[in-house]
């Protein structure tokens, strides 16, 4: 009989890698959520306009997508962990320089300067899980590491406005920044190298192996199953603050709470979803996934006036569905690369995940109207059905990949 690999426990070294990077995680997605609950005070602070701090806002995704493109051809001739280290300290530098921002743009510079070295931090992150963990194991690996995103609202948002509250919309990033320099001490102690791929190295420059990483058919079908999943995952974000509150009727005061039941339910969901992932076919839990996502997706984007308790019920079964896709895609989508191209693969793969989020927002922002500040959104719900047909598409692309992976572990077999 067959061992189940899966039940194999992780070593100390591993449980604490997995700590790490779900840490590091955590740190980077609060620097890039928390500008949203800040919004207002920013605004009113600096005297935005609404298209300035939107500016302030994508900056950040537009600079970690283009980091993330010049980095790829490099990725790979380092030490993976000396990498990480180098891109979190530039990281730290720059949220401590959004911390000290006094005018406009300052702190377009600072988010610019984080973005740069930010964006490429989740690439590096997942380069390490894949070298460290094999797929038997990613699912579970991942489900611990994006516990991240959870944990940023359970206690990034909260935790931000009273800060904020108290000593005004700088503190959080600072707080941010005294994190991540804690954070990296610890990575520098405690992690191994990570450099097992530099002796499957080709002698080439950075532009060379950034190009040969493109070229592969395989990889370039990844690629567009990344792109396709990150324009579905995106379009409804930017907007879901501002649903609640026109839309919904739910108050201000009301929205943390929103964000801290959402974040709670995957703490607890992701881990799950990732043994799952581990037990059974990913592709498969994907699709399921997929079309319990597009269930809620239609529900949600057609509702009116809601109390808050079925608004956060229906809030935590969109994103069980929105879970429960991302945890299997990101295992199939990092088995498509070899040991040698990973770094390279994982750095354009984050940048497409940028890039494509900020289409989807921007698209979205051309879909949605409102008549005036107070009025509910519009064509919400068209929203949404443009989601659940890109998420179609995706479910199509990851079959792809699905099968790619399975003809790779055969080969490995033989």
């Amino acid at each position: 009989m067959k061992k189940d690999t899966t039940t194999i426990p992780f070593t100390s070294y591993q449980k604490m890698v997995i700590f790490l990077m779900a840490i590091t995680q955590f740190s980077v997605i609060l620097d890039f959520m928390v500008m949203s609950p800040l919004g207002d005070m920013l605004m009113k602070s600096m005297n935005l306009t609404t298209s300035q701090f939107g500016l302030a806002v994508s900056a950040y995704a537009i600079s970690a997508g283009i980091s993330g493109l010049l980095t790829a051809g490099f990725a790979d001739k380092y030490d993976r962990k000396n990498l990480l280290l180098f891109f979190y300290s530039g990281f730290i530098i720059g949220t401590f320089l959004c911390g000290f921002a006094t005018n406009y743009w300052m702190l377009i510079g600072a988010r610019i300067f984080t973005g740069i070295f930010g964006g490429v931090i989740g690439s590096i992150g997942m380069a390490i899980i894949t070298d460290v963990f094999d797929i038997h194991h990613r699912g579970r690996v991942m489900g611990f590491v994006q516990m991240g995103f959870g944990a940023s609202q359970v206690l990034g948002i909260p935790i931000s406005l009273y800060i904020a509250n108290a000593w005004g919309w700088q503190a959080p990033f600072i707080m941010v920044a005294a994190l991540g320099v804690v954070i990296a001490i610890m990575t520098s102690l405690k992690m191994q190298p990570v450099n097992a791929h530099l002796a499957l190295q080709k002698k080439q420059n950075a532009v060379t192996h950034l190009w040969s990483t493109i070229a592969k058919r395989h990889h370039r079908i990844a690629f567009l199953c990344t792109a396709l999943l990150s324009l579905g995952g995106f379009m409804m974000m930017p907007f879901g603050s501002a649903f609640a509150i026109n839309n919904l009727k739910l108050t201000n005061e009301q929205l943390p709470l929103l964000f801290m039941v959402s974040g709670l339910s995957s703490l607890i969901i992701m881990p799950l979803i990732g043994k799952v992932a581990d037990k059974m076919d990913k592709f498969k839990l994907f699709t399921l996934a997929t079309a319990w996502m597009a269930v809620m997706v239609i529900v949600y984007t057609n509702l009116g006036p809601t109390a808050l308790p079925l608004v956060m019920v229906l809030n935590v079964l969109l994103m069980m569905g929105v879970m429960s896709r991302m945890i299997p895609a990101t295992a199939l989508v990092t088995a498509v690369p070899e040991m040698a191209d990973r770094g390279a693969f994982m750095s354009i793969n984050s940048s497409l995940q940028q890039i494509a989020g900020g289409v989807a927002a921007a698209v979205a922002g051309m879909i949605v109207v409102q008549k005036d500040k107070y009025s509910p959104l519009q064509h919400y719900n068209i929203l949404g059905l443009i989601v659940v047909g890109l998420s179609a598409l995706g479910v199509y692309m990851l079959f792809r990949v699905s099968a790619m992976v399975r003809d790779k572990l055969k080969e490995q077999k033989l």
